[in-house]
């Protein structure tokens, strides 16, 4: 049985912002896949290159400042890093969709709801105004906003933070895109609203197929939604497996510091939370060897002065860490470990 080609793929992605005073490393040479129906989480902390990650494959940066190089990014196969297009068509917006981490900052204020979610039709479908309204407010309804009729009319500031979101997806999913991007599509939002919309992302995956790259720092987030997952640090992937992997048998020191910092709804138990010391490098000057070396508790002198490899777990799970060279004998606590350690 032959393995199915991955929807979109990114190999040795580079991210550099040029500056006055030097050069931000912010995404430094990372390589992944999403398959089709796959939902995709990318964590971390702020600053540890998710965002710009997925805004460098939708051509959001503006160049310059922003240097992007790679050896592929292709989605359905064809190159999309020289070409704005496929088939004559943009890729934004018809191939992939996004929804910002604030609507109202994203959002026009001086337009209609309805005629925000109309000119995505109108410039990638081509429809006519009236058929683009119509169809706008058939997406309102779609993704749940009561009285779609009457709330197409009305501008952002009548609408609350929970209904302003299902509105940009509404525009996200208006072409039917085979790609979502969700760039912390919850953060601003209460723990009822944020269950909704990702059971509403959910459901619109389920109904459609299509695949969901998850950008956020919220670990139950991920627990929720997410299939596979990548976890970045200072610009780099440091571990990547199934959601079960990375929540059940973490491979790195910084996957294990995230989750402990993590807080947890246990009735009647009091949990201190654990943060990281220290702070993210300087991307301006990235370490040489491993980026979370200077908070890591169990860092070698390897560490400091080498990159680590990308060590294999298990299938499909990946850590780099020197922690799991085969030549390293020492076990930590807490971390899990291949039966079959691999050297260089």
């Amino acid at each position: 049985m032959t393995e199915a080609l991955p929807l979109l793929s990114v190999k040795n992605l580079e991210v550099n912002f040029a500056a006055n005073d030097g050069t931000v490393k912010a995404v430094r040479n990372i390589s992944f896949s999403i398959n089709r129906g796959e939902t995709l989480a990318i964590v971390g902390e702020s600053g540890c290159g998710k965002s710009v990650t997925v805004q460098s494959i939708m051509g959001l940066l503006s160049s310059p400042p922003a240097e992007i190089s790679a050896s592929e990014i292709t989605l359905n196969k064809q190159d999309i890093q020289s070409s704005t297009e496929i088939n004559g068509k943009d890729i934004r917006g018809n191939e992939i969709g996004m929804i910002f981490q604030d609507p109202m900052t994203s959002l026009n204020p001086t337009m209609r709801i309805g005629s925000q979610v109309a000119e995505t039709l109108l410039v990638h479908r081509g429809l006519s105004r009236k058929a683009a309204q119509l169809k706008a407010v058939e997406l309102l309804d779609l993704v749940k906003i009561p009285e779609p009729e009457k709330r197409a009319k009305q501008y952002p500031f009548e609408f609350s933070g929970g209904m302003l979101q299902r509105a940009m997806i509404a525009m996200a999913i208006a072409c039917e895109p085979k790609l979502l991007i969700a760039d912390e599509p919850t953060t601003a939002l209460d723990v009822t609203i944020q269950a909704e919309i990702l059971e509403l992302l959910k459901e619109l995956q389920s109904s459609n197929g299509m695949s969901i790259i998850l950008i956020t720092h919220d670990l139950a987030v991920v627990a929720k939604m997410a299939d596979r997952v990548l976890v970045m640090y200072a610009g780099k992937i440091v571990e990547e497996g199934s959601c079960e992997d990375i929540f059940y048998r973490s491979a790195h020191p910084y996957t294990v510091g995230l989750k402990s910092a993590m807080p947890r709804n246990q009735r009647g138990a009091h949990i201190d939370l654990t943060p990281i010391d220290g702070s993210p490098p300087d991307l301006y000057n990235p370490p040489v060897g491993c980026g979370y070396a200077p908070r890591c508790a169990q860092s070698m002198e390897i560490c400091l002065s080498d990159q680590p490899s990308k060590f294999p777990i298990l299938e499909s799970h990946h850590s780099e860490c020197w922690l799991h060279h085969a030549d390293n004998p020492r076990k930590v606590d807490g971390l899990f470990y291949s039966t079959s350690k691999s050297g260089l």
